[in-house]
């Protein structure tokens, strides 16, 4: 009789702890960091999109250094300009606040007329509800701060991303020959293989993006302007810029708007109204718009990508529902590169190549 190898199995026992412990650490080690990874990943992701632009300024003659600053001023001053343009919608947003106490008030004598024709008064339902609608009142402006304090946080922790950028970029070079030492049983054409797929994967996925908020800018901004909805330019482009959260990012955008249709209209026609809309535009951007703008250039599958938006939010908050999809996609394309990950490459996609 043939006894099993009890050392194979040992073995592969040991490498799979190891293995656990290592990811183990490696996770609680991200979350530690956080604030140090999360404007370096968003550098580096920024890097391999803007390199064709600064690759074609210095092919015209262009000083790398001189290159990258006209490459990072031009991308700062885009972002720029779209804050501000945010900030000034947001502010004057507080104008609803007390239209929100007046309607709410109406609301809750709604309510009681309601309970009244059906033989209720005074009921502790009744008066829990009142109790929590003025408590969320009470609580409005704090968390509009606290939304707007998280959002200042988030840009204070990005300010060295132009520093970051300018480093990447210049160390470009070096940080190739870094990869070469690294990997020296792989061949050269092996790793700039895979260095070009990570940098055409970023980029087509980012520009494709761009294109994709654009689109549902536009179509929510329609949407908002014929239902005659107060601040539509601002809704319509911020439900769009959720697009970055697949599958509820529209969805979540809508929210605002139909709280703003709620609080201006008299008719709950206006709120069914943005519901249905943004709901038909999330359909035509999961089913038509990303996947022929954006291809099947990220060819992650759905399940994959849910976990992935699952891990990387319980670790990074927002930023890691943004960063989750293109940093699996990277995962995937090194995973691809070796016939040792190449199985788990594999199962990360959605269509075997």
């Amino acid at each position: 009789m043939k006894m099993p190898n009890i050392k194979a199995k040992t073995n592969l026992a040991q490498e799979l702890s190891y293995a656990l412990i290592a990811l183990i650490l490696i996770i609680y080690g991200f979350h530690i960091l956080a604030d140090i990874l999360i404007p370096l990943i968003f550098a580096g992701l920024l890097s391999f999109m803007l390199f064709p632009i600064c690759a074609y300024l210095e092919r015209k003659k262009i000083p790398r250094v001189l290159a990258i600053l006209i490459t990072i001023l031009l991308t700062v001053g885009l972002i720029s300009v779209l804050v501000y343009l945010s900030v000034l919608q947001v502010s004057g947003l507080e104008e609803l606040l007390p239209i929100l106490d007046q309607k709410a008030q109406i609301w809750i004598d709604l309510g009681q007329k309601k309970l009244q024709s059906y033989g209720l008064s005074n009921t502790k339902i009744l008066k829990e509800g009142q109790k929590y609608l003025g408590d969320i009142l009470k609580n409005s402006s704090s968390v509009v701060s606290n939304v707007l304090g998280a959002t200042t946080d988030f840009l204070i922790k990005l300010s060295l991303l132009p520093l970051y950028l300018f480093l990447f970029l210049m160390y470009r070079d070096f940080l190739k020959t870094f990869l070469y030492k690294l990997f020296k049983h792989t061949s050269r054409r092996k790793i700039d293989e895979t260095v070009s797929n990570v940098v055409d994967i970023v980029g087509h996925y980012v520009v494709g993006l761009v294109k994709v908020i654009v689109i549902i800018g536009i179509l929510n901004t329609l949407a908002l302007f014929l239902l005659k909805i107060d601040h539509a330019v601002f809704f319509g482009f911020f439900a769009a810029f959720l697009v970055l959260i697949p599958y509820i990012g529209i969805a979540i955008g809508a929210i605002l708007p139909i709280i703003v249709a709620l609080i201006t209209k008299d008719s709950y026609l206006y709120p069914v109204g943005v519901a249905l809309s943004f709901y038909a535009i999330q359909f035509m951007e999961g089913n038509f718009i990303t996947p022929y703008v954006v291809g099947n250039k990220i060819s992650i599958n759905p399940l994959v990508a849910i976990i992935s938006l699952l891990l990387f939010g319980k670790l990074w908050g927002m930023a890691g529902l943004v960063l989750a999809l293109p940093l699996t996609a990277v995962i995937k394309v090194i995973l691809d590169a070796s016939t040792r990950t190449r199985a788990w490459g594999f199962l990360l996609g959605d269509k075997e190549d």
